[in-house]
């Protein structure tokens, strides 16, 4: 899904940073596009600062231009990812008109699609392929009604991160839901799988966890669940009287003296998790066959396993680098495989820069 939050009209790239701009950490990637696919020159992880009290335009304009540094500073033109507390995403039928004229319309009539007001945002769509057994010109006769994914988020935000991208000297390209990212990047790495099954991708992020269900290829439901790797670790260390970063050191490597004390931390996820799938299961009338479970936490196999119990569905991480030709040392590609659960978002969001 190639598409965002309207900015410039973006031109097409060879390459593209993009930066998925969590709240603890900001992951990002530097692609280049080649006629075989798609490269991945460069990658990074660093602290987001000031997390806890979010950040002006211009700490976060240091942030982005430290980032871009970090990845050799070989192209101005970015791609931002925003998280799922900070952007809605959601399934509607519209009257056919232009991109232009949905925009509009949901901007002054928000509550005919969503059941709530939502004043000050911007939105943008992507119009949906037909169903199958109904063509393209059947779907596009006047008077006809189109299926969209609408994306909306805060316009103050939006043009924050766009003054902050101009303070470092960049160039926004795209500015563009992280839920799309995670969907672009699954398509990409797993195209028999996107197509054809009925699977959900479960990211789970630093204070909330996304669970997005793709059936025949599209997205049709997504929903935010309010636990993220916080809890888990914050749980973590309360339970075992450590800290933090103790804690947090240990949720990745799990030994098994302490995966009794991390199960019940888990459950609620799990549960809540498992009530999206059981509401998509009972409105589709078709079974999730699979989860894939991307996010910092899923580096860890015994908190995918535990996903997995509570479920009660097969659960497995998955590399949203692996699609990708590398172009990094070998100390740099050893490091991407362990962090590449991580990195869904961002990937997602330069393919879709550079599509």
């Amino acid at each position: 899904m190639a598409w965002s939050f309207p900015t410039a009209q973006p031109k097409k790239r060879n390459q593209i940073v993009a930066i998925d701009l969590g709240t603890r950490t900001t992951k990002a990637v530097l692609l280049q596009r080649k006629e075989t696919g798609f490269e991945l020159l460069h990658h990074a992880v660093q602290d987001a600062p000031g997390y806890e009290k979010g950040l002006s335009p211009e700490l976060l304009g240091e942030h982005l231009n430290s980032v871009m540094q970090s990845l050799g500073g070989r192209t101005k033109f970015l791609a931002l990812a925003i998280g799922v507390n900070d952007s809605t995403l959601r399934p509607a039928e519209v009257p056919l008109m232009p991109l232009s004229d949905m925009r509009l319309m949901l901007k002054y009539n928000s509550k005919a699609y969503f059941q709530q007001e939502f004043p000050e945002h911007a939105f943008d769509c992507y119009i949906l392929p037909p169903p199958p057994g109904k063509s393209p010109a059947e779907a596009l006769r006047p008077n006809q009604k189109c299926r969209v994914l609408v994306a909306g988020a805060k316009r103050q935000l939006l043009e924050a991160l766009q003054a902050a991208a101009k303070n470092a000297g960049l160039v926004t390209e795209q500015i563009t839901p992280g839920i799309i990212g995670t969907v672009n990047a699954f398509e990409m790495a797993q195209p028999e799988i996107f197509s054809k099954d009925v699977v959900a991708l479960v990211d789970i992020g630093f204070k909330s966890s996304s669970i997005s269900i793709l059936l025949n290829g599209e997205l049709n439901l997504s929903r935010v669940v309010g636990i993220g790797g916080d809890r888990l670790t914050s749980g973590l260390a309360e339970t075992l009287g450590i800290s933090y970063p103790e804690a947090e050191g240990i949720k990745i490597g799990m030994p098994e003296e302490v995966q009794s004390t991390m199960l019940p931390l888990l459950t609620p996820l799990g549960r809540e998790l498992r009530a999206s799938i059981d509401f998509f299961e009972h409105q589709q009338d078709r079974a999730v066959s699979q989860v894939f479970v991307s996010g910092g936490p899923a580096r860890s196999k015994f908190l995918v396993e535990a996903l997995q119990t509570e479920m009660m569905i097969p659960c497995q991480s998955w590399n949203p680098l692996s699609f990708l030709q590398p172009s990094l040392s070998p100390q740099g590609a050893n490091d991407s495989e362990l962090a590449a659960p991580q990195f869904g978002v961002a990937i997602g969001t330069g393919i879709a820069a550079l599509w």
